[in-house]
């Protein structure tokens, strides 16, 4: 009985949380967002909206200041938003990356006095990994921390950084050890904050780069990151306070990520199946609706059907999550598919909708242009394909 209520509660919870995001959408997101997208603006409003909805904590523990939402439940809100408005969802995912690193791996004193700043939305940020030559080989980047007293002191620049040049922190990962074998041990994870998080002040030594212009994804800023000379504090910057242990963080990070991008790409899909289900019932050709006709027919019956199949692969990943689970193959398969199913749901919509799909009046040309990146980000397809195998292999030995 106990865990019937418990279930109970948990439900009433989601769906609460659920009917919140929905009305914020409708009432501040729907208006604006084709504009803010098209203008390649910041959504400034809309990030305070998400303060105070909670989102920046939404996978923090209560303790200190979260939500506290299970995998689960997060997922259905990063699809949920995605249908509308994509671009936001990664605002607070790469936050919470950041967050979840210090979080899982952080000491008690770092996850004092970093979570609850992160929770609030007071200070948010990024996970720092990509360098210009190093994307899905992290263990090739460059940047290197030495200590020095009390003190990390930080070179190296970073590429393609979600919220990079709007976010106040970032965990950034660097060399401590150049030189060691294999190559990820010598590898640790630095919580980098661009001013002193309880003054204000400017740290010197770490600037923004260029903001790199983008096909889609433009409601957030994706940017460069300079360190030249930076120094933080090893108590509240080396994650765990030992070092070598940053391509673990890193790639744990990873597995929540996987989900979140998985999640948006169920969004894309679904807002691309529902614009072309309701615009084939209203346009006609040959005296009937183009609903009525096979051609279309076969693209709906297709689209409907990968869309279902990623959401279930989401939640299969997101369930496994919740129950502490190994994640890398479950992940790597709703992100592998559901990325996959955006981009052919994004297309089949635009030919669905003809010359009108091309029309930035509909969101049918945002879709087409969000999509692709989902097969990109957080690790390509074709390496999600290998980690699939790999995994495959290892929990099934002959």
């Amino acid at each position: 009985m106990n865990a019937q209520v418990a279930s109970a509660e948990a439900e009433a919870e989601e769906r609460a949380i659920l009917d919140a995001i929905e009305k914020w959408i409708e009432k501040k997101v729907a208006p604006v967002a084709m504009k803010l997208e098209h203008d390649d603006i910041y959504p400034t409003e809309l990030v305070e909206d998400m303060k105070e909805l909670g989102l920046f904590g939404a996978l923090i523990d209560p303790e200190y200041g979260g939500l506290g939402l299970s995998a689960t439940t997060y997922s259905k809100i990063v699809t949920r938003i995605s249908e509308e408005w994509m671009s936001l969802t990664g605002i607070f995912n790469s936050h919470l990356m950041m967050a979840l690193v210090v979080q899982k791996f952080g000491t008690q004193a770092q996850k004092e006095f970093w979570l609850p700043r992160f929770a609030s939305g007071e200070l948010r940020g990024c996970l720092g990994l990509t360098e210009p030559d190093a994307g899905t080989d992290l263990q090739a980047i460059r940047s290197v921390a030495r200590r020095e007293g009390d003190n990390y002191i930080v070179n190296g620049a970073k590429t393609w950084i979600s919220n990079a040049i709007e976010g106040h922190v970032v965990a950034l990962l660097v060399k401590t050890d150049p030189d060691a074998k294999p190559r990820y041990k010598g590898m640790s994870m630095l919580i980098t904050p661009k001013a002193h998080p309880e003054t204000g002040e400017p740290i010197p030594g770490v600037r923004n780069g260029r903001k790199l212009e983008k096909l889609g994804y433009k409601g957030i800023d994706s940017g460069e990151l300079i360190y030249e000379d930076y120094a933080i504090s090893a108590e509240l910057g080396l994650v765990g306070g030992e070092e070598g242990k940053g391509f673990l963080m890193a790639t744990g990070g990873l597995e929540i990520g996987r989900i979140n991008v998985a999640a948006r790409a169920v969004g894309i899909a679904k807002r691309a199946l529902s614009e072309s289900v309701r615009y084939a019932q209203v346009r006609k050709t040959m005296g009937k609706p183009i609903a009525e006709h096979q051609a279309i027919q076969l693209k709906l019956g297709e689209m409907a059907s990968k869309t279902r199949a990623a959401e279930l692969l989401v939640q299969d990943a997101a369930a496994a999550y919740d129950k502490g689970q190994r994640v890398d193959m479950e992940a790597g398969m709703a992100k592998y598919f559901a990325s996959e199913t955006a981009v052919y749901c994004a297309t089949e919509a635009m030919r669905i909708h003809g010359g009108y799909g091309y029309s930035k009046e509909y969101p049918i040309e945002r879709l087409y242009r969000d999509a692709p990146l989902m097969c990109i980000g957080e690790g390509t397809n074709e390496m999600q394909r290998i980690i699939i195998a790999k995994q495959l292999v290892a929990r099934n030995p002959a």
